[in-house]
C-alpha cells in the first residue's frame, strides 16, 4: 500500500502525512501480507493497530497516530495486527497472522496458550553454562518451526569459557540447518553479529529460560538499560525472573524486538511438523526402515538402529524424539478433546437461548 492510497483515505489527508503514517507502520512491522487483507475503504474507519504488550487491564496497541490501551480479548496476543474500531474496541477486527507461537497452557486446564504473532526470527538463547541443555534447545527449535518462524541459537557468555567451539558443535547437532551464534551479551557483539536478522520492520524474539540474557541481548539492541536484568544463582546457574510480561520493543532506526518472560513449562501441542523438520535426520532416517510400523527397537533392518551403531546418530537423540512426539500426540489429542467439548458447549448455550427466546416470542 503506498502513501497515494493513504492520502484518499481523507480528503483533507496530504500526500507528506501519509507517507509519514506509512512510515510509522511499515516500522512496526507492516508489510504486504496484511495490506492484501484489507481495503483503502476499510482504513478510513478502522485504521491498523499492533498489539505490542499485553497487561492484566488490556492490550497496548500502537499505530498511526494510534497509542492506547484496549480490552484484552482471549484471541489476540502481542505481535498481532488488529483493524481498530474507536466506537467499539472490542469489534475490532483481528488480521490473519503470518506466523504465531502457542503452546499448551500450564496446569490442567487442556487449553491452548497465545504467545506471540507475526515473529520473523525466534533466536533461541542459552548460556554457555549449566542452563546448556539440547533437550530444551530441541523443544524450542520444534516451537520456532511449527510457527513458521526461523529460528536461530544464540549462546551467551561466550566469553567466560575457554572451550568455545565445542558449546558451538554441541548446539549445532539441533539441526544442520539452525545457525548458531555466540556472543557476550554484555558487550558490543550483539548489534553486530544479529545484525542478519535485526532489520529494520522486521520482528524478533528472544526465547529461553530466566537468566540466559535475553533482556541483556534487547537492552544491546536499543543502545539502553531500560529494561531491568538480574543475575544468576552462583550454584546452579539458573536465572531468576526479570522480565514479567511479553512485550514488543522498538528499536530506533531498527527492528521490534520481543522480550519474554522465561518459561518454566513449556509444553508441546499440534507441533508435529515442526518436530520433524527439527529432527529431519531421524524423519529421513525413518523411511528407509524395512517395515513402515517400525519402533526403532529391536526390529531387523531398521535404518535408525544401524546408524547409532555406527556412531551417526546419538541414542540420546532418539530418546528425545520419542519424548516430543509423545508428549506432542497426547497434548494435541488433549487440546482436539477440549476444542470439541467447547463446541458442543456452545451449541447447547445457543440452543437454550434460541428455545428461550421462541418461548417469549409465543
Amino acid at each position: 500500500m503506498d502513501p497515494e492510497d493513504f492520502a484518499r483515505l481523507h480528503s483533507s489527508a496530504s500526500a507528506e502525512s501519509a507517507s509519514r503514517d506509512l512510515a510509522t507502520l511499515a516500522a512496526l512491522g507492516w508489510e504486504p501480507f496484511f495490506a492484501r487483507q484489507i481495503s483503502v475503504e476499510t482504513l478510513s474507519d478502522t485504521p491498523p493497530a499492533r498489539v505490542v504488550a499485553v497487561h492484566r487491564s488490556g492490550l497496548q496497541i500502537l499505530g498511526a497516530g494510534i497509542d492506547a490501551i484496549i480490552p484484552p480479548r482471549a484471541d489476540a496476543t502481542v505481535g498481532d495486527w488488529l483493524l481498530l474500531d474507536r466506537d467499539q474496541t472490542r469489534a475490532s477486527c483481528l488480521l490473519f497472522r503470518k506466523s504465531l507461537i502457542k503452546r499448551r497452557a500450564p496446569g490442567t486446564n487442556r487449553q491452548a496458550q497465545l504467545i506471540a504473532a507475526n515473529i520473523d526470527t525466534a533466536f533461541v538463547v542459552t548460556s554457555c553454562n549449566q542452563d546448556f541443555n539440547l533437550a530444551r534447545l530441541e523443544r524450542y527449535v520444534a516451537l520456532a518451526l511449527e510457527a513458521k518462524i526461523a529460528p536461530v541459537i544464540v549462546l551467551t557468555k561466550a566469553d567466560l569459557v575457554t572451550d568455545l567451539p565445542s558449546w558451538i558443535d554441541a548446539a549445532r547437532t539441533v539441526s544442520d540447518r539452525i545457525p548458531v551464534v555466540a556472543l557476550d551479551a554484555r558487550g558490543g557483539e550483539p548489534p553486530e553479529v544479529l545484525s542478519p536478522w535485526c532489520k529494520p520492520g522486521q520482528t524478533v524474539a528472544f526465547l529461553g529460560s530466566s537468566g540466559v540474557g535475553k533482556s541483556t541481548l534487547t537492552n544491546a539492541l536499543a543502545g539502553t538499560d531500560a529494561i531491568a536484568t538480574q543475575g544468576i544463582r552462583e550454584d546452579d546457574a539458573k536465572g531468576r525472573h526479570t522480565t514479567t510480561r511479553r512485550e514488543l520493543h522498538l528499536i530506533p532506526g531498527g527492528c521490534l524486538v520481543l522480550d519474554t518472560p522465561g518459561m518454566r513449562e513449556l509444553q508441546l501441542a499440534d507441533a508435529a511438523s515442526g518436530i520433524a523438520e527439527t529432527f529431519e535426520d531421524i524423519q529421513t532416517l525413518s523411511a528407509q526402515c524395512r517395515f513402515g510400523n517400525c519402533q526403532h527397537e529391536s526390529e531387523p533392518g531398521c535404518a535408525i538402529r544401524d546408524a547409532i551403531e555406527h556412531g551417526r546418530i546419538d541414542s540420546a537423540r532418539l530418546l528425545r524424539w520419542r519424548k516430543l512426539m509423545a508428549e506432542d500426540a497426547f497434548n494435541s489429542a488433549s487440546l482436539a478433546e477440549r476444542r470439541t467439548k467447547d463446541r458442543a458447549f456452545g451449541k447447547m448455550v445457543r440452543r437454550v437461548m434460541k428455545d428461550a427466546k421462541s418461548r417469549r416470542r409465543s
